[in-house]
């Protein structure tokens, strides 16, 4: 690849996680790339998590739609590479629909033929894939394009408009004088990663009882989380601020997480916000096996509960006991907090 004249097309992952778990390969190529014009294909989702960014020049928000659809509106750009970073099918059936004459993938899910490059994700005996990082698994495209890909460091921006309306919205967050603590009790995965409300809450309340701190509950836009969000609140002893009843952006939310003293969360794409924004992250682990998302950030602690039957990474638990996510006690938590609060406090990013 010449470095002056491709016009790059990258598709992102469409999970918010993943999203941000790419963003180490997406430095790699910008950096290698500097004079090529790069656009991002994504959900809106995605865009809103990721921006604002240097890594591109240009945003496409991806479409509803079969692949041909969504060739149609690929073939206009004249795109010269197209860099998968999401697996599916039809991803690789609308870059070669839209005539796109270099297309880099992995080979999965049955989309070699469409492919001009193609890596092979490793694998164990039986077939199954091998765990690995996933920021390893999208800087191996990078790499495959001659990129550095040595700084595996998650990198995020804050839109200053968003802070302000943040700052507007909740002016007490960040006026108050102790620890600022975010928990994040959902997940789009599934209730097999939900670490119990009554937990949340008795955490919440030591912390408060302990530091005063101020403790907000995050939730998305969906009723499982604002229910989760709702009975963490009404167990709790202390006033907590319910991000439920308050709703915010993820522009917002991210700026939020910039100001956080600490993130008490699931294994949950807030989770991967808050490390790419620097912040003190404790990470609840049940089904799903750390290896899949490590970062090897040295401002995380990682409590995974043990159990007979983990990780199935499963999105729900089929035992008649949760006993990953009961195995993680609320003194676990709160030790790991006590231990990431009494080190030095930093200024928010």
């Amino acid at each position: 690849m010449d470095n002056d004249r491709n016009n790059i097309l990258v598709w992102l992952p469409s999970p918010m996680g993943d999203a941000v778990l790419s963003t180490p390969a997406l430095r790699a190529i910008r950096r290698r790339f500097q004079s090529s014009h790069i656009t991002f294909l994504a959900e809106r989702i995605v865009r809103e998590v990721l921006s604002p960014s240097a890594f591109t020049d240009s945003w496409l928000e991806l479409p509803k739609g079969r692949p041909l659809t969504i060739a149609r509106i690929l073939r206009p750009g004249r795109f010269t590479h197209a860099l998968l970073f999401k697996n599916s099918f039809a991803s690789a059936l609308a870059v070669f629909l839209a005539g796109i004459p270099s297309r880099i993938g992995y080979a999965r899910e049955g989309r070699s033929i469409f492919l001009t490059e193609r890596l092979h994700p490793p694998r164990l005996p039986r077939g199954r894939f091998k765990p690995a990082s996933m920021i390893d698994y999208y800087l191996a495209i990078a790499s495959s394009l001659g990129c550095d890909t040595t700084v595996r460091t998650l990198q995020l921006r804050i839109d200053p408009d968003s802070r302000e309306k943040l700052l507007s919205r909740l002016p007490d967050i960040v006026k108050h004088d102790a620890p600022l603590v975010v928990m994040v009790p959902g997940g789009a995965f599934g209730p097999s990663k939900y670490w119990p409300a009554p937990n949340f809450a008795e955490t919440a309340d030591r912390l408060i009882s302990t530091y005063n701190a101020a403790v907000v509950v995050s939730a998305a836009a969906n009723p499982a989380e604002q229910r989760i969000a709702g009975e963490i609140c009404r167990l709790s002893r202390h006033q907590l601020i319910n991000l439920a009843e308050t709703p915010v952006s993820l522009g917002e939310l991210k700026a939020l997480f910039s100001h956080a003293d600490l993130v008490i969360s699931n294994d949950t794409g807030p989770r991967h916000i808050a490390i790419a924004l620097g912040r003190k992250v404790i990470t609840l682990f049940g089904p799903n096996d750390p290896v899949w998302t490590d970062s090897g950030y040295d401002r995380e602690i990682q409590l995974i509960g043990r159990a007979p039957c983990a990780p199935c990474a499963r999105p729900k638990c089929r035992k008649a006991e949760h006993l990953c996510m009961q195995a993680i006690t609320v003194e676990m938590v709160c030790d790991a907090a006590d231990k990431l609060l009494n080190e030095s406090q930093d200024n928010p990013v």
